[in-house]
């Protein structure tokens, strides 16, 4: 890519905006991070100090007053907030980029995504963990046929935190869109529709087990695909003993792998991608095989690919330069939404949703 660099909006600078989008955008060819909206002093000296030349605004209307001189909006701000800012900013003739699940209901997103499309505008959401390095290397197995055919996929996202941290993710507000199901639970089913396809039947289980919590911190969806294949996701704030990331099962061999993706950590403590990124020790390495636990020695090690979050923008800005495909599209996102919607029904009346 070559010539004058997109300049981008990003509206917040909490978690997702200062930890994951701006050191992103920042690092990608073609993207310019050029303003960060944020009306908290911290962290608008956070972001000075992070981007030095980095524009600051206070509020959502300071950037849409010079929308002339941006080429993407980015919306990392409370949930709450994802609807009415996309739709503010494909009005004003920008594309966007919406930070997962991208709306409170399937609704709502395909609403957006109708929108974009009569604007003929990119509007695309944040799913990074399409490119963690499990996923990818999962990804790979299935290409290549190493697990036969898959029954059962099993997806853990837990964390031990036994007091609740409170913000809007842990409030019981449902205008809010907190909650471990909408939060935690989007990365795990859209890995599971990209994976395995659509849904055919959703059920779940929700718990509020934390002294003082007020939202889902424990939670179960089990998937029933239109392939066959079940997939179950488990989301929790509650899991003193960590479960495998995956435990996929198929025909003629397992998959099993423990442990996060290393990326987010490293850009927590600062780190920047370059060259190594992503990469993981061999001693994490999921194991591939049969009739036996991969703890006592069973299979053989399987070398996790890279972790690649950098391709998402990577892809953004290709799309808007060169016209080449969005990497995660608002109708992906609604179906996704579909079954957190259908998750939601199913533990509150305790039945199968069928979709």
């Amino acid at each position: 890519m070559t010539g004058t660099p997109l300049r981008v909006g990003l509206v917040g600078y909490g978690l997702a905006g200062s930890v994951f989008h701006a050191p992103l955008i920042a690092a990608t060819e073609g993207l310019a991070l050029d303003t960060v909206v944020t009306s908290n002093p911290e962290r608008q000296q956070q972001a000075r100090a992070e981007f030095p030349d980095v524009r600051l605004a206070a509020t959502p209307d300071e950037l849409f007053d010079r929308a002339a001189e941006l080429d993407l909006i980015v919306v990392a701000s409370p949930n709450k907030t994802h609807v009415p800012l996309a739709t503010t900013a494909l009005k004003a003739g920008l594309p966007v980029v919406v930070d997962k699940p991208v709306a409170g209901t399937a609704a709502e997103a395909r609403a957006l995504a109708a929108l974009a499309e009569e604007r003929e505008l990119l509007l695309s959401v944040f799913q990074n963990r399409r490119w963690d390095n499990d996923f990818l290397t999962l990804r790979k197995l299935l290409n290549e046929g190493e697990l036969g055919d898959v029954w059962r996929f099993e997806s853990r996202f837990e964390r031990w935190r036994p007091k609740p941290k409170g913000g809007w993710r842990e409030s019981g507000d449902p205008a809010e869109i907190g909650g471990l199901l909408y939060d935690l639970g989007s990365h795990v089913v859209d890995q599971a529709l990209v994976l395995f396809g659509p849904a055919a039947s959703v059920y779940a289980e929700t718990d509020i087990r934390r002294p003082g919590a007020e939202t889902d911190d424990d939670t179960f969806i089990a998937i029933t695909h239109t392939g066959g294949v079940r997939s179950h996701l488990y989301v929790s704030a509650t899991t003193a003993q960590l479960g495998p990331r995956f435990r996929v099962l198929g025909s003629t061999a397992g998959y099993v792998k423990y442990g996060l993706d290393p990326q987010e950590a490293a850009l927590r403590d600062g780190l920047r991608p370059g060259p190594d990124w992503g990469a993981e020790d061999e001693s994490l390495w999921g194991r591939v095989g049969s009739g036996e636990s991969p703890v006592t020695g069973g299979g053989r090690p399987e070398p996790t690919l890279p972790g690649d979050y950098p391709a998402y923008y990577a892809a953004v800005a290709k799309a808007l330069l060169e016209g080449a495909p969005n990497p995660v599209t608002a109708r992906e996102a609604a179906a996704a939404l579909d079954v957190l919607e259908a998750a939601r029904r199913s533990a509150r009346e305790k039945v199968t949703v069928t979709l």
